[in-house]
């Protein structure tokens, strides 16, 4: 797949000034019209006869994987209780790792020292980057992980001001005041040196108003066409970068935002930013995102794994999805499982104590292989972090098979059908 030639519209020159230095933002003449990318491809190889949904091969440097997927959480370079040679033979394809936390520890320069993330972490597999944009809003909206929320106190709130130049904020490890810019962004991506990357993006919240959601998209716009700039002046075919759509709720919105980011010569799109109050909201948002933004590149749902989302995500056309879920309820106990209410079962629950069956018998898991309900239920009455890593595997499992059955429906035009299955 090659980027089409073209010429993004873009204000000419805009100067932010702060009290400790001017900074140029990319005058239209260093916004690139066009991007090779030389070691990626994806190709579409099935479409579902009843929706939009397909079947795709996306190709890095690092490998390929079948589309649709789910990429897992890595936030800080590691899947939490769980090595990376596990998560493969759970038949993981792709693994994502964030970009704020990274800046924030080790350091950026640290993991570029240790050879960049895949070396660092073993993983030999694709990998994506996010740009940090997110974790910058979830530290003022109160959406951030568990990870944080322990060591907010200490700092107060974490983002300090989102302006023109980028996001500052303060390091929840120590307090070092940050701005993170489209360029800082791209320049830490570089140095962390995953397969795939994000230009910078601010996500609004539910409750800010239409006009500040706005003007915010058109901010981020013009922060794309600045990590663009950013990224073209050290391209040289090891990356391929994602932009961003935001909008809110907004059909409005989400239509300029989805037309002007198709124009630029990114390799992939994603669909961000608040998703609504509910999965019958977000279904609605993905629907009318997906009829203004282009199909042949490959989209990714940001933050989004209910199995709901993911199959509204999946009928308009959407190929990537990524959530911190599957393997932090795993961390608290909870198993995922086709047959359960909301798909879940909580292992601390009494009614799992001397239970000799597996999570589920059909599960080809080294979890349900090996190991019973009343094992695992032993194991986290007894704070044992054994108990962790199976679920995790279980979860990060269940979710890989998930997507397979996606794929092996779309093949055979009967997505509806697995659909109803699943959801009734």
């Amino acid at each position: 797949m090659t980027a089409p030639t073209i010429t993004p519209t873009v204000t000419p020159t805009i100067t932010s000034t702060s009290a400790s230095k001017t900074i140029p933002i990319a005058p239209i003449a260093e916004v690139p019209t066009r991007l090779e990318y030389p070691g990626f491809d994806f190709n579409i190889t099935a479409r579902d006869p009843d929706s939009e949904g397909r079947c795709g091969v996306l190709t890095t440097p690092h490998g390929s994987l079948e589309t649709p997927a789910f990429i897992f959480c890595a936030t800080k370079a590691a899947l939490r209780v769980a090595t990376i040679d596990q998560a493969k033979a759970e038949a993981t394809q792709i693994i994502l790792a964030n970009t704020y936390h990274l800046l924030l520890q080790p350091g950026a320069d640290v993991v570029e020292r240790l050879g960049g993330l895949h070396k660092m972490t073993g993983w030999q597999g694709p990998m994506l980057t996010d740009s940090g944009g997110y974790q910058v809003f979830s530290m003022a909206h109160g959406g951030v992980s568990e990870d944080i929320k322990g060591k907010r106190p200490r700092f107060g709130t974490s983002r300090l001001k989102v302006t023109e130049e980028g996001a500052q904020f303060r390091s929840y490890v120590d307090g070092t005041k940050f701005t993170l810019t489209p360029e800082s962004a791209m320049q830490v991506q570089r140095q962390l040196a995953p397969d795939l990357v994000v230009v910078l993006d601010e996500c609004t919240a539910f409750k800010d108003s239409r006009d500040y959601t706005a003007r915010s998209m058109q901010r981020t716009h013009r922060w794309a066409n600045r990590s663009l700039a950013a990224f073209a002046t050290q391209h040289d075919g090891r990356q391929a970068v994602y932009g961003v759509l935001q909008g809110g709720v907004y059909e409005d919105l989400r239509r300029e935002s989805a037309e002007y980011i198709s124009q630029l010569p990114t390799f992939g799109l994603a669909v961000g930013g608040c998703l609504g109050k509910d999965p019958e909201e977000l279904a609605e948002i993905a629907n009318y995102s997906m009829r203004f933004l282009r199909r042949d590149r490959p989209i990714h749902f940001l933050g989004v794994g209910g199995i709901a989302d993911i199959f509204a995500g999946v009928g308009v056309g959407m190929d990537t999805f990524d959530c911190v879920v599957p393997t932090r309820l795993a961390r608290h106990g909870g198993a995922l499982i086709k047959q359960a209410p909301l798909f879940r079962l909580n292992l601390h629950n009494a009614c799992h104590r001397g239970v000799p069956e597996p999570i589920d018998p059909a599960c080809p898991c080294y979890t349900c292989r090996t190991h019973s309900r009343g094992y695992l239920h032993h194991l986290f009455k007894a704070d044992e972090l054994l108990g962790m890593t199976l679920l995790t595997l279980h979860n990060i499992r269940f979710m890989n098979d998930l997507m397979t059955s996606i794929r092996v429906a779309i093949r055979a035009g009967k997505l509806a059908a697995l659909k109803r299955e699943w959801l009734g």
